[in-house]
Protein backbone atom coordinates (compact mmCIF):
# COMPACT_ATOMS: atom_id res chain seq x y z
CA UNK A 1 0.00 0.00 0.00
CA UNK A 2 1.33 3.05 -0.64
CA UNK A 3 1.91 5.87 1.90
CA UNK A 4 -1.39 8.27 2.65
CA UNK A 5 0.34 11.25 3.72
CA UNK A 6 3.20 12.89 3.14
CA UNK A 7 5.86 13.63 5.26
CA UNK A 8 4.22 16.40 7.11
CA UNK A 9 5.16 18.72 9.89
CA UNK A 10 1.92 19.30 11.21
CA UNK A 11 1.47 18.10 15.01
CA UNK A 12 -1.29 15.49 15.81
CA UNK A 13 -3.04 18.38 17.71
CA UNK A 14 -3.30 20.84 14.97
CA UNK A 15 -4.38 18.52 12.60
CA UNK A 16 -6.85 17.01 15.02
CA UNK A 17 -7.82 20.23 15.61
CA UNK A 18 -7.65 21.51 12.18
CA UNK A 19 -11.03 18.78 11.84
CA UNK A 20 -12.56 19.00 14.81
CA UNK A 21 -14.94 21.41 16.30
CA UNK A 22 -16.55 21.18 19.82
CA UNK A 23 -15.72 19.84 22.67
CA UNK A 24 -13.80 22.33 24.64
CA UNK A 25 -10.72 20.50 23.47
CA UNK A 26 -7.69 22.17 25.38
CA UNK A 27 -10.12 24.36 27.01
CA UNK A 28 -10.41 26.38 23.80
CA UNK A 29 -12.07 23.24 21.30
CA UNK A 30 -11.36 21.99 18.14
CA UNK A 31 -10.33 16.26 13.03
CA UNK A 32 -12.88 15.11 10.17
CA UNK A 33 -14.42 16.62 11.11
CA UNK A 34 -15.73 15.28 10.08
CA UNK A 35 -15.67 13.98 7.07
CA UNK A 36 -15.31 9.90 6.38
CA UNK A 37 -15.13 7.20 3.50
CA UNK A 38 -17.96 7.09 0.70
CA UNK A 39 -19.76 4.35 2.45
CA UNK A 40 -23.22 5.55 1.01
CA UNK A 41 -22.09 6.29 -2.90
CA UNK A 42 -19.28 5.55 -5.20
CA UNK A 43 -20.07 8.65 -6.88
CA UNK A 44 -21.61 12.13 -5.55
CA UNK A 45 -23.41 14.77 -7.46
CA UNK A 46 -24.98 18.35 -7.14
CA UNK A 47 -27.76 18.70 -4.91
CA UNK A 48 -30.09 21.50 -6.24
CA UNK A 49 -30.74 22.78 -2.72
CA UNK A 50 -28.96 21.48 0.76
CA UNK A 51 -31.36 19.26 2.37
CA UNK A 52 -29.51 20.44 5.48
CA UNK A 53 -30.21 24.08 4.63
CA UNK A 54 -33.71 24.24 4.88
CA UNK A 55 -35.20 27.04 7.05
CA UNK A 56 -36.46 26.41 10.26
CA UNK A 57 -40.14 26.47 11.26
CA UNK A 58 -41.05 30.14 11.31
CA UNK A 59 -41.40 33.11 8.89
CA UNK A 60 -37.50 34.46 7.63
CA UNK A 61 -36.56 38.02 8.39
CA UNK A 62 -34.14 38.82 5.61
CA UNK A 63 -31.03 41.18 6.70
CA UNK A 64 -29.55 41.88 9.85
CA UNK A 65 -26.40 41.48 11.96
CA UNK A 66 -25.36 38.63 14.64
CA UNK A 67 -22.41 38.31 16.33
CA UNK A 68 -21.33 34.82 17.78
CA UNK A 69 -19.25 33.78 20.70
CA UNK A 70 -16.81 31.34 19.56
CA UNK A 71 -14.14 29.36 22.11
CA UNK A 72 -10.52 30.07 22.39
CA UNK A 73 -8.66 32.00 19.75
CA UNK A 74 -5.32 34.45 20.23
CA UNK A 75 -3.11 35.70 18.82
CA UNK A 76 -1.93 32.44 16.45
CA UNK A 77 -5.03 32.80 14.98
CA UNK A 78 -5.33 32.70 11.40
CA UNK A 79 -7.72 33.42 8.65
CA UNK A 80 -6.05 31.24 5.84
CA UNK A 81 -8.66 28.90 3.99
CA UNK A 82 -6.07 25.82 4.54
CA UNK A 83 -4.76 26.24 8.41
CA UNK A 84 -7.34 26.59 10.24
CA UNK A 85 -6.55 25.84 14.05
CA UNK A 86 -8.96 27.16 16.77
CA UNK A 87 -12.52 27.19 17.07
CA UNK A 88 -12.82 30.85 15.32
CA UNK A 89 -10.27 29.73 12.73
CA UNK A 90 -12.67 27.04 12.04
CA UNK A 91 -15.84 29.01 12.17
CA UNK A 92 -14.30 31.72 10.11
CA UNK A 93 -13.08 29.23 7.42
CA UNK A 94 -16.73 27.36 7.01
CA UNK A 95 -18.70 30.71 6.30
CA UNK A 96 -15.40 32.39 3.83
CA UNK A 97 -14.86 29.11 2.19
CA UNK A 98 -16.10 25.98 0.32
CA UNK A 99 -14.39 23.10 -0.91
CA UNK A 100 -15.29 20.84 -3.83
CA UNK A 101 -17.76 18.94 -1.36
CA UNK A 102 -18.91 18.18 1.96
CA UNK A 103 -20.61 16.59 4.74
CA UNK A 104 -23.87 18.45 5.91
CA UNK A 105 -24.82 18.96 9.96
CA UNK A 106 -26.75 15.53 9.23
CA UNK A 107 -23.38 13.39 8.24
CA UNK A 108 -25.74 12.31 5.12
CA UNK A 109 -24.53 12.02 1.87
CA UNK A 110 -21.94 14.73 0.22
CA UNK A 111 -22.96 18.02 -1.19
CA UNK A 112 -21.70 19.49 -3.68
CA UNK A 113 -20.05 22.85 -3.45
CA UNK A 114 -17.93 24.05 -5.51
CA UNK A 115 -18.35 20.87 -7.15
CA UNK A 116 -21.55 19.74 -9.11
CA UNK A 117 -20.38 16.33 -9.24
CA UNK A 118 -17.33 14.06 -8.62
CA UNK A 119 -17.17 10.84 -10.44
CA UNK A 120 -14.73 7.75 -10.53
CA UNK A 121 -13.17 7.77 -13.83
CA UNK A 122 -13.90 4.81 -15.88
CA UNK A 123 -15.41 2.56 -13.23
CA UNK A 124 -12.26 3.05 -11.50
CA UNK A 125 -11.49 4.30 -7.75
CA UNK A 126 -8.37 5.14 -8.88
CA UNK A 127 -8.72 8.23 -10.67
CA UNK A 128 -11.71 11.01 -10.16
CA UNK A 129 -13.31 13.52 -11.97
CA UNK A 130 -14.62 16.83 -10.77
CA UNK A 131 -17.18 18.78 -12.68
CA UNK A 132 -17.34 22.33 -11.01
CA UNK A 133 -20.49 24.07 -10.48
CA UNK A 134 -21.48 26.17 -13.61
CA UNK A 135 -20.79 30.09 -13.06
CA UNK A 136 -19.64 29.62 -9.45
CA UNK A 137 -17.79 32.98 -8.54
CA UNK A 138 -15.13 33.90 -6.04
CA UNK A 139 -15.95 36.79 -3.76
CA UNK A 140 -13.70 38.93 -6.04
CA UNK A 141 -16.28 38.53 -8.93
CA UNK A 142 -13.61 35.97 -10.54
CA UNK A 143 -15.17 32.67 -12.14
CA UNK A 144 -13.81 29.21 -10.53
CA UNK A 145 -11.87 27.64 -12.71
CA UNK A 146 -9.67 23.90 -13.21
CA UNK A 147 -6.71 26.09 -12.69
CA UNK A 148 -8.22 27.15 -9.47
CA UNK A 149 -8.87 23.66 -8.22
CA UNK A 150 -5.21 22.26 -9.05
CA UNK A 151 -3.72 25.30 -7.30
CA UNK A 152 -5.59 24.72 -4.39
CA UNK A 153 -4.69 20.94 -3.85
CA UNK A 154 -0.81 21.83 -4.93
CA UNK A 155 -1.14 24.27 -2.05
CA UNK A 156 -2.53 22.00 0.44
CA UNK A 157 -0.13 19.74 -0.71
CA UNK A 158 3.05 21.96 -0.80
CA UNK A 159 5.85 19.59 0.46
CA UNK A 160 7.91 22.60 1.93
CA UNK A 161 4.94 24.00 3.46
CA UNK A 162 1.89 21.32 3.72
CA UNK A 163 -1.56 22.46 5.12
CA UNK A 164 -4.18 20.66 7.48
CA UNK A 165 -5.72 18.64 4.70
CA UNK A 166 -2.40 16.94 3.83
CA UNK A 167 -2.58 14.25 6.25
CA UNK A 168 -6.12 13.18 4.95
CA UNK A 169 -5.04 13.59 0.67
CA UNK A 170 -1.39 12.80 0.58
CA UNK A 171 -2.12 10.44 -1.59
CA UNK A 172 -3.07 12.16 -4.57
CA UNK A 173 -1.14 11.91 -7.34
CA UNK A 174 -0.72 15.55 -7.24
CA UNK A 175 1.94 16.14 -10.53
CA UNK A 176 -0.70 14.40 -12.84
CA UNK A 177 -3.56 15.80 -11.98
CA UNK A 178 -4.81 17.62 -15.14
CA UNK A 179 -7.33 20.55 -16.83
CA UNK A 180 -9.43 18.22 -18.55
CA UNK A 181 -11.67 20.61 -19.63
CA UNK A 182 -12.76 23.91 -19.31
CA UNK A 183 -14.77 22.91 -15.78
CA UNK A 184 -13.22 19.54 -14.86
CA UNK A 185 -10.33 18.29 -13.51
CA UNK A 186 -8.81 14.96 -13.66
CA UNK A 187 -6.99 13.88 -10.13
CA UNK A 188 -5.49 10.64 -10.04
CA UNK A 189 -4.02 8.66 -7.10
CA UNK A 190 -1.96 7.07 -5.79
CA UNK A 191 -4.04 3.83 -5.02
CA UNK A 192 -7.35 3.23 -5.36
CA UNK A 193 -9.51 5.00 -2.68
CA UNK A 194 -13.50 4.96 -2.79
CA UNK A 195 -13.49 6.92 -0.01
CA UNK A 196 -11.51 9.43 -2.02
CA UNK A 197 -14.77 11.96 -2.04
CA UNK A 198 -14.94 12.55 1.54
CA UNK A 199 -11.29 13.08 2.12
CA UNK A 200 -11.01 15.64 -0.36
CA UNK A 201 -14.61 16.89 1.19
CA UNK A 202 -13.56 18.58 4.07
CA UNK A 203 -13.82 22.50 4.96
CA UNK A 204 -9.80 23.13 5.51
CA UNK A 205 -9.81 21.49 1.89
CA UNK A 206 -11.44 24.65 0.18
CA UNK A 207 -10.76 25.60 -3.21
CA UNK A 208 -9.26 29.03 -3.29
CA UNK A 209 -8.20 31.34 -6.33
CA UNK A 210 -4.92 30.97 -8.12
CA UNK A 211 -2.59 33.30 -6.45
CA UNK A 212 -5.33 33.03 -3.15
CA UNK A 213 -3.29 35.42 -0.38
CA UNK A 214 -4.73 34.84 3.07
CA UNK A 215 -3.81 38.75 4.16
CA UNK A 216 -6.65 39.32 1.20
CA UNK A 217 -8.42 36.16 1.93
CA UNK A 218 -11.14 35.08 -1.03
CA UNK A 219 -13.43 32.14 -1.15
CA UNK A 220 -16.85 31.11 -2.58
CA UNK A 221 -18.36 31.03 0.98
CA UNK A 222 -21.91 32.49 1.57
CA UNK A 223 -19.69 35.82 3.29
CA UNK A 224 -16.96 38.02 2.37
CA UNK A 225 -14.08 39.30 4.04
CA UNK A 226 -14.28 42.70 5.80
CA UNK A 227 -11.57 42.78 8.88
CA UNK A 228 -10.01 40.35 11.26
CA UNK A 229 -8.45 41.02 14.47
CA UNK A 230 -6.72 37.85 15.97
CA UNK A 231 -7.52 36.83 19.28
CA UNK A 232 -10.46 39.24 19.11
CA UNK A 233 -13.09 39.40 16.26
CA UNK A 234 -13.50 38.98 12.83
CA UNK A 235 -16.10 40.75 10.97
CA UNK A 236 -17.78 39.50 7.24
CA UNK A 237 -20.65 40.60 4.45
CA UNK A 238 -23.10 39.23 2.90
CA UNK A 239 -21.87 37.74 -0.33
CA UNK A 240 -24.46 39.08 -2.88
CA UNK A 241 -23.32 36.64 -5.58
CA UNK A 242 -23.59 33.68 -3.72
CA UNK A 243 -24.40 30.56 -5.66
CA UNK A 244 -27.68 29.14 -3.18
CA UNK A 245 -29.92 31.43 -4.25
CA UNK A 246 -31.51 33.49 -1.48
CA UNK A 247 -28.50 33.17 0.85
CA UNK A 248 -27.15 34.06 3.30
CA UNK A 249 -29.84 35.51 5.00
CA UNK A 250 -27.86 37.94 7.08
CA UNK A 251 -26.35 41.08 6.14
CA UNK A 252 -23.11 40.94 8.32
CA UNK A 253 -21.61 38.45 10.73
CA UNK A 254 -19.61 39.23 13.26
CA UNK A 255 -16.84 36.24 15.11
CA UNK A 256 -15.76 37.31 18.24
CA UNK A 257 -13.18 34.70 20.58
CA UNK A 258 -13.87 34.21 24.45
CA UNK A 259 -11.06 32.17 25.96
CA UNK A 260 -13.23 31.74 28.88
CA UNK A 261 -16.15 30.33 29.26
CA UNK A 262 -18.03 31.81 31.67
CA UNK A 263 -17.69 35.28 29.76
CA UNK A 264 -18.78 33.49 26.95
CA UNK A 265 -22.17 32.38 28.39
CA UNK A 266 -22.58 35.90 30.13
CA UNK A 267 -22.37 37.08 26.47
CA UNK A 268 -24.77 35.34 25.19
CA UNK A 269 -26.98 36.12 28.33
CA UNK A 270 -26.61 39.92 28.27
CA UNK A 271 -27.61 39.75 24.77
CA UNK A 272 -23.97 40.68 23.46
CA UNK A 273 -24.00 37.71 21.15
CA UNK A 274 -26.45 35.68 19.67
CA UNK A 275 -25.12 32.62 19.83
CA UNK A 276 -22.22 30.46 20.94
CA UNK A 277 -20.85 26.99 20.85
CA UNK A 278 -19.72 24.76 23.65
CA UNK A 279 -22.27 25.87 25.60
CA UNK A 280 -20.66 23.74 29.31
CA UNK A 281 -23.07 20.80 30.60
CA UNK A 282 -23.46 22.64 33.96
CA UNK A 283 -24.54 25.59 32.26
CA UNK A 284 -27.48 23.93 30.41
CA UNK A 285 -29.89 24.65 32.97
CA UNK A 286 -29.38 28.02 33.89
CA UNK A 287 -29.46 28.58 30.01
CA UNK A 288 -32.82 26.47 29.41
CA UNK A 289 -34.23 28.44 32.15
CA UNK A 290 -33.89 31.71 30.58
CA UNK A 291 -36.28 33.66 28.55
CA UNK A 292 -35.70 33.92 24.91
CA UNK A 293 -32.23 31.61 24.73
CA UNK A 294 -32.55 27.90 23.48
CA UNK A 295 -30.15 24.86 23.72
CA UNK A 296 -29.08 22.95 20.73
CA UNK A 297 -28.04 19.40 21.56
CA UNK A 298 -26.60 17.38 18.48
CA UNK A 299 -25.96 13.51 18.93
CA UNK A 300 -22.62 13.03 16.96
CA UNK A 301 -20.09 10.59 16.83
CA UNK A 302 -17.03 12.21 18.85
CA UNK A 303 -15.16 9.76 20.24
CA UNK A 304 -12.41 10.07 23.52
CA UNK A 305 -10.93 6.44 23.16
CA UNK A 306 -8.49 5.02 25.51
CA UNK A 307 -6.01 3.60 23.40
CA UNK A 308 -3.81 0.30 24.22
CA UNK A 309 -0.60 -0.27 22.25
CA UNK A 310 -1.04 -3.98 20.96
CA UNK A 311 3.09 -4.43 20.18
CA UNK A 312 3.89 -3.40 24.25
CA UNK A 313 3.05 -5.50 27.24
CA UNK A 314 0.74 -6.16 29.28
CA UNK A 315 -1.51 -5.14 25.92
CA UNK A 316 0.32 -7.26 23.53
CA UNK A 317 -1.72 -9.96 24.82
CA UNK A 318 -5.32 -9.78 23.21
CA UNK A 319 -6.63 -11.42 26.85
CA UNK A 320 -5.79 -8.29 28.74
CA UNK A 321 -7.41 -6.20 25.81
CA UNK A 322 -10.13 -8.00 26.10
CA UNK A 323 -10.25 -7.84 29.71
CA UNK A 324 -9.71 -3.89 29.96
CA UNK A 325 -13.22 -3.29 27.78
CA UNK A 326 -15.04 -5.42 30.14
CA UNK A 327 -13.83 -3.31 33.14
CA UNK A 328 -15.51 -0.60 31.93
CA UNK A 329 -19.01 0.56 33.02
CA UNK A 330 -20.31 2.49 30.57
CA UNK A 331 -23.33 3.64 31.48
CA UNK A 332 -21.77 5.46 34.33
CA UNK A 333 -18.91 6.67 31.77
CA UNK A 334 -21.38 8.75 30.45
CA UNK A 335 -23.17 10.01 33.36
CA UNK A 336 -19.94 11.08 35.70
CA UNK A 337 -17.80 11.92 32.70
CA UNK A 338 -20.52 13.70 29.85
CA UNK A 339 -23.06 14.56 32.56
CA UNK A 340 -25.31 12.41 30.67
CA UNK A 341 -24.31 14.27 27.84
CA UNK A 342 -23.78 11.27 25.18
CA UNK A 343 -24.50 7.78 24.63
CA UNK A 344 -22.91 3.79 25.53
CA UNK A 345 -20.69 2.92 22.40
CA UNK A 346 -19.16 -0.46 21.99
CA UNK A 347 -15.54 -0.32 21.07
CA UNK A 348 -16.19 0.95 17.48
CA UNK A 349 -16.05 4.62 15.68
CA UNK A 350 -18.04 5.45 13.11
CA UNK A 351 -21.80 4.63 14.09
CA UNK A 352 -23.52 7.06 11.41
CA UNK A 353 -20.80 4.66 8.63
CA UNK A 354 -23.83 2.41 6.64
CA UNK A 355 -20.82 -0.47 7.69
CA UNK A 356 -21.17 0.07 11.13
CA UNK A 357 -22.09 -3.30 12.11
CA UNK A 358 -24.35 -2.43 15.12
CA UNK A 359 -24.81 -6.63 15.14
CA UNK A 360 -21.58 -6.67 17.09
CA UNK A 361 -22.62 -8.73 20.94
CA UNK A 362 -22.61 -5.08 22.91
CA UNK A 363 -19.83 -5.02 25.65
CA UNK A 364 -20.83 -4.75 29.20
CA UNK A 365 -18.83 -4.45 32.91
CA UNK A 366 -18.17 -8.36 33.55
CA UNK A 367 -15.59 -7.82 36.47
CA UNK A 368 -15.68 -12.01 36.68
CA UNK A 369 -14.92 -12.18 33.36
CA UNK A 370 -12.04 -9.85 33.58
CA UNK A 371 -10.40 -11.20 36.21
CA UNK A 372 -10.47 -14.36 34.40
CA UNK A 373 -9.28 -13.55 31.27
CA UNK A 374 -5.97 -11.57 33.10
CA UNK A 375 -5.20 -14.49 35.06
CA UNK A 376 -5.14 -16.97 31.80
CA UNK A 377 -2.78 -13.96 30.28
CA UNK A 378 -0.74 -13.86 33.67
CA UNK A 379 -1.31 -10.68 34.46
CA UNK A 380 -3.66 -11.27 37.99
CA UNK A 381 -3.48 -8.48 40.22
CA UNK A 382 -2.17 -6.05 37.26
CA UNK A 383 -0.63 -2.66 37.75
CA UNK A 384 -0.32 -0.18 35.07
CA UNK A 385 -0.25 3.41 34.35
CA UNK A 386 -2.53 5.59 31.94
CA UNK A 387 -1.16 8.74 30.67
CA UNK A 388 -3.90 11.71 30.76
CA UNK A 389 -4.30 15.22 29.61
CA UNK A 390 -6.95 17.69 29.21
CA UNK A 391 -6.39 16.89 25.24
CA UNK A 392 -10.62 17.10 25.08
CA UNK A 393 -13.67 17.64 28.09
CA UNK A 394 -14.35 15.06 29.95
CA UNK A 395 -11.22 13.18 28.75
CA UNK A 396 -9.07 13.27 32.64
CA UNK A 397 -11.93 12.69 34.10
CA UNK A 398 -12.50 9.34 32.19
CA UNK A 399 -9.75 8.71 33.15
CA UNK A 400 -10.71 8.79 36.87
CA UNK A 401 -13.36 6.90 36.37
CA UNK A 402 -11.34 4.36 34.78
CA UNK A 403 -9.14 3.76 37.07
CA UNK A 404 -11.83 3.96 39.88
CA UNK A 405 -13.80 1.08 37.93
CA UNK A 406 -10.71 -0.73 37.51
CA UNK A 407 -10.38 -2.02 41.46
CA UNK A 408 -13.35 -3.91 40.77
CA UNK A 409 -11.36 -6.25 38.80
CA UNK A 410 -7.93 -5.82 40.93
CA UNK A 411 -6.32 -4.07 38.22
CA UNK A 412 -4.43 -0.85 40.05
CA UNK A 413 -4.23 2.41 37.63
CA UNK A 414 -1.78 4.77 38.42
CA UNK A 415 -2.41 7.91 36.62
CA UNK A 416 0.39 10.02 34.88
CA UNK A 417 -0.66 13.69 34.23
CA UNK A 418 0.86 15.56 32.08
CA UNK A 419 0.02 18.94 30.01
CA UNK A 420 -1.55 18.98 26.58
CA UNK A 421 2.17 20.14 25.41
CA UNK A 422 3.55 17.15 26.86
CA UNK A 423 1.13 14.65 25.66
CA UNK A 424 1.84 15.71 21.96
CA UNK A 425 5.07 15.83 22.13
CA UNK A 426 7.70 13.29 21.44
CA UNK A 427 6.21 10.90 23.03
CA UNK A 428 3.16 11.07 21.58
CA UNK A 429 2.41 7.38 19.99
CA UNK A 430 4.39 5.89 22.00
CA UNK A 431 2.52 5.93 25.20
CA UNK A 432 1.56 2.00 26.37
CA UNK A 433 -1.75 3.12 27.61
CA UNK A 434 -3.12 6.87 27.25
CA UNK A 435 -6.00 8.57 25.92
CA UNK A 436 -6.96 10.15 22.93
CA UNK A 437 -9.99 12.06 20.59
CA UNK A 438 -11.62 11.98 17.38
CA UNK A 439 -14.51 13.23 15.07
CA UNK A 440 -17.23 12.00 13.44
CA UNK A 441 -15.99 10.26 10.69
CA UNK A 442 -17.14 7.47 7.92
CA UNK A 443 -14.73 4.02 8.84
CA UNK A 444 -12.36 4.02 5.82
CA UNK A 445 -11.43 7.82 5.89
CA UNK A 446 -10.92 6.92 9.98
CA UNK A 447 -8.80 3.57 9.49
CA UNK A 448 -6.84 5.89 7.26
CA UNK A 449 -5.91 8.37 9.84
CA UNK A 450 -5.19 5.72 12.80
CA UNK A 451 -5.44 2.32 12.16
CA UNK A 452 -2.92 1.21 9.51
CA UNK A 453 0.60 0.36 9.27
CA UNK A 454 1.63 3.67 7.71
CA UNK A 455 -1.56 6.04 10.08
CA UNK A 456 -0.17 9.38 11.12
CA UNK A 457 -1.79 8.74 14.23
CA UNK A 458 -1.43 4.68 15.04
CA UNK A 459 -1.52 5.48 18.59
CA UNK A 460 -2.75 1.50 19.39
CA UNK A 461 -0.09 0.33 16.48
CA UNK A 462 -2.77 -1.94 15.41
CA UNK A 463 -2.04 -4.19 12.26
CA UNK A 464 1.66 -3.30 12.57
CA UNK A 465 3.41 -6.64 10.96
CA UNK A 466 3.22 -8.82 13.69
CA UNK A 467 0.07 -8.07 15.72
CA UNK A 468 -2.48 -10.47 15.33
CA UNK A 469 -4.58 -10.88 11.80
CA UNK A 470 -2.98 -7.59 10.84
CA UNK A 471 -2.24 -9.32 7.26
CA UNK A 472 -5.78 -9.94 7.16
CA UNK A 473 -7.08 -6.12 7.85
CA UNK A 474 -4.87 -4.45 5.82
CA UNK A 475 -5.54 -6.55 2.76
CA UNK A 476 -9.55 -6.26 3.61
CA UNK A 477 -9.08 -2.45 3.59
CA UNK A 478 -7.00 -2.27 0.30
CA UNK A 479 -10.31 -4.32 -1.32
CA UNK A 480 -12.54 -2.09 0.20
CA UNK A 481 -10.99 0.76 -1.35
CA UNK A 482 -11.25 -0.33 -4.63
CA UNK A 483 -14.76 -1.65 -4.49
CA UNK A 484 -17.15 0.87 -5.76
CA UNK A 485 -20.58 -1.42 -5.02
CA UNK A 486 -21.54 -0.24 -1.41
CA UNK A 487 -22.71 -3.68 -0.91
CA UNK A 488 -19.73 -5.85 -1.34
CA UNK A 489 -18.07 -3.21 0.12
CA UNK A 490 -19.88 -3.07 3.64
CA UNK A 491 -19.33 -7.13 3.59
CA UNK A 492 -15.76 -6.30 3.38
CA UNK A 493 -15.58 -3.61 5.71
CA UNK A 494 -17.97 -5.44 8.75
CA UNK A 495 -15.18 -8.38 8.86
CA UNK A 496 -12.51 -5.95 8.73
CA UNK A 497 -14.82 -3.99 11.98
CA UNK A 498 -14.74 -7.49 13.41
CA UNK A 499 -11.34 -8.02 13.48
CA UNK A 500 -10.46 -4.48 14.83
CA UNK A 501 -13.75 -4.93 17.82
CA UNK A 502 -12.25 -7.89 18.71
CA UNK A 503 -8.10 -7.58 18.40
CA UNK A 504 -7.30 -4.15 18.13
CA UNK A 505 -6.13 -1.42 20.69
CA UNK A 506 -9.09 0.92 21.54
CA UNK A 507 -11.42 1.35 24.20
CA UNK A 508 -14.46 3.33 23.20
CA UNK A 509 -17.35 4.05 26.01
CA UNK A 510 -19.46 6.46 24.75
CA UNK A 511 -20.13 9.01 21.74
CA UNK A 512 -20.19 12.18 22.89
CA UNK A 513 -23.23 15.48 22.13
CA UNK A 514 -22.21 18.32 21.14
CA UNK A 515 -24.10 21.45 22.72
CA UNK A 516 -24.48 24.88 21.78
CA UNK A 517 -26.71 27.93 22.81
CA UNK A 518 -28.85 30.71 20.53
CA UNK A 519 -31.13 33.68 20.88
CA UNK A 520 -34.71 32.38 20.10
CA UNK A 521 -35.14 35.53 17.91
CA UNK A 522 -33.52 33.50 15.45
CA UNK A 523 -33.89 30.12 13.27
CA UNK A 524 -32.44 28.41 10.67
CA UNK A 525 -30.03 26.23 13.38
CA UNK A 526 -29.53 22.65 13.22
CA UNK A 527 -28.59 19.74 14.97
CA UNK A 528 -25.19 18.47 13.74
CA UNK A 529 -24.30 14.77 13.98
CA UNK A 530 -20.74 15.94 12.27
CA UNK A 531 -19.83 17.29 15.68
CA UNK A 532 -19.34 21.08 14.50
CA UNK A 533 -21.23 23.53 16.31
CA UNK A 534 -24.24 25.41 15.33
CA UNK A 535 -24.82 23.00 12.55
CA UNK A 536 -21.71 23.29 10.88
CA UNK A 537 -20.88 27.10 11.65
CA UNK A 538 -23.57 27.37 8.48
CA UNK A 539 -24.77 30.77 9.47
CA UNK A 540 -25.67 31.38 5.65
CA UNK A 541 -28.72 29.25 7.11
CA UNK A 542 -29.27 31.45 9.73
CA UNK A 543 -32.04 34.27 10.03
CA UNK A 544 -33.56 36.53 12.08
CA UNK A 545 -37.27 35.26 12.71
CA UNK A 546 -40.24 37.95 11.27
Amino acid sequence: MSDSNPKVSLTRREALRGALAGGAALGISGLIAACGGSSSSSSASASSASSSAAPATGKIKVGGALSVGATGGGAKDTIDAHLPTADPDIMRVWNLYEPLAVRPPSFGPLEMMVAESLEPEKGKADSWVATIRQGIEFHNGKTVTPEDVIFSLQRILDPKDPKVGAASIGYIDIKNVKKISANQVRIPLKFANVGFPDDIGQYFNAIVPVGYDPAKPVGTGAFMFESFTPGQQSVFKKFPNYWQTGKPYLDTLTIIDFTDDTARVNALLGGQVGAIDNLPTGQIPQVQGTSGLKVLISQTGEWQPFTMRVDQPPFSDYRVRQAFRLIVNRPQMVEQVLSGQGRVANDMYSPFDPAYDSSLPQRVQDLEQAKSLLKQAGHEGLTVTLVTSPVFQGVVQAAEVFAQQATGAGVKVNLQKVDTGTFYGPNYLKWTFAQDFWATREYLPQVAQGSLPNSPFNECHWAFPGTMDASRFVSLINEARATLDDAKRIEILREAESLEYNYGGYIIPYFSNQIDAYSAKLGGFVEARSGFPLGNYWFKNVYYLA
